[in-house]
């Protein structure tokens, strides 16, 4: 008998009172074939997945899986007539995810999804959540989208993942999937939070880690630790509602700072400096998008030298323009200066900080611009001498921004 159940996070978002943007089918009593006869398009690759022949939603047959390999890739599917619904939920994550409504309306819920939806709480359907290190990930993902608390044997089954090396068969195009979802909740912070309680941090983004316990100056941050600092941070970037390359540059932005000389601990001069190889290190391990990446090895070597806008040489800020390539790309240098204004706020008691840098950095940039490059290539052409090309648009830039900077300096002396 053909039956067709809603599951996972349509019921549960649906339960929740939040808008469900997808719709999950599970079909009972049916196999390969049976959903083929009935006009069903396959699509799915690893499972029996199809397509509805006039919705295009998603069916799925009820299945149950037998964990083969290390990874998330290392199972073995049984879908067929004989799969019950109440098998097929027993192999998803959590409780929440586990229940389905009928065709009437009626929810199923064999494990207590409900309650624990009530309750504020995260926790596993079955032992063999341990079987999936993805699940690491979506648990700290969702904790972290409705600040749901983990349950303690659950929270102990991840630890136990960790330990057992799970979390280290992890592929990047993964790791990135659920990282980049968890950054763009409203507490992102809150995904760092758990990974780190687990001891996946360490596996994953062990730069990230490493941040955790070092101290810093106390007047310039309160908070002390770089890594609470860094959370701050990230978490500021989410509360300016900043995009998914900039709350990804705000997580990487110190990366230095563990890797600074303990004889200058806790300024960290020239953490900016020393951060850009654990950036590319991140990016490189994690396949970040070129976007993503470019812009978090930007924010980390040039945060220090934007906060430092009004101490800068004129000819010194021409070169900042070149070498960040904001005269080409002005979209992204201003994005990094959105992230400096979250490292500024991202401390302890400065959450209102003002960063009139941002401002006096976009304005020298607009300055820079308003010459006119083109008469001024002519010109040396003309005259026979095209190699002083550069020299010279340098120079009309600084002449237009030196003003502006020595009327800057002259106010903040005041």
């Amino acid at each position: 008998m053909f039956q067709t159940y809603l599951v996972g996070g349509a019921v549960r978002d649906a339960l929740l009172g939040l808008d469900v943007k997808d719709r999950d089918w599970v079909v009972v009593g049916e196999n390969a074939e049976s959903m083929i006869r009935r006009g069903f398009q396959p699509v799915g690759k690893d499972f029996p997945v199809f397509l509805h022949p006039e919705t295009h939603e998603e069916y799925a047959l009820a299945r149950t899986e037998r964990k083969t390999a290390k990874g998330y890739a290392g199972f073995v599917f049984h879908a067929d007539k004989d799969v019950t619904l109440e098998q097929d939920l027993l192999r998803r994550d959590l409780t929440i995810n586990a229940m389905a409504q009928d065709s009437d309306g009626l929810i199923i819920d064999p494990f207590g999804g409900r309650q624990d939806l009530q309750n504020g709480i995260l926790r596993h359907v079955s032992p063999a959540f341990a079987e999936d290190p993805v699940r690491i990930l979506r648990t700290a993902r969702f904790a972290t989208r409705y600040g749901f608390q983990i349950a303690p044997e659950t929270m102990t089954l991840m630890k136990n993942m960790v330990e057992n090396g799970e979390a280290g068969a992890l592929v990047a195009e993964r790791v990135w999937q659920e990282l980049a979802k968890g950054l763009m909740e409203r507490q992102p912070r809150r995904m760092l939070e758990v990974l780190r309680e687990c001891g996946a941090l360490k596996v994953l983004l062990p730069e990230i880690d490493a941040l955790f316990g070092i101290p810093q100056r106390a007047d310039y941050h309160p908070e002390i630790d770089c890594g609470i600092h860094t959370l701050m941070v990230l978490q500021c970037a989410a509360d300016m509602d900043l995009s998914l390359p900039e709350r990804y540059a705000a997580l990487l932005h110190d990366l230095g700072k563990a890797k600074t000389p303990p004889d200058i601990l806790p300024r960290h001069h020239g953490h900016d400096l020393n951060g850009v190889e654990p950036v590319r290190a991140v990016n490189s391990r994690l396949r970040a998008p070129k976007h993503c990446a470019e812009l978090a090895e930007l924010v980390c070597r040039w945060h220090i030298i934007f906060h430092q806008a009004f101490r800068l040489k004129a000819a010194t800020i021409i070169k900042v323009f070149r070498q960040t390539d904001a005269f080409r790309r002005p979209e992204r240098f201003q994005t990094a200066l959105n992230v400096c204004i979250a490292d500024v706020r991202g401390r302890l008691n400065f959450e209102n900080a003002a960063y009139p840098q941002r401002d006096h950095w976009l304005s020298l940039l607009d300055a820079a611009n308003r010459i006119d490059a083109a008469a001024i290539a002519a010109e040396c052409r003309r005259i026979g001498k095209p190699e002083l090309i550069a020299g010279q648009i340098d120079r009309a830039r600084r002449l237009q921004i030196e003003p502006l900077q020595t009327a800057c300096k002259n106010r903040q002396s005041k």
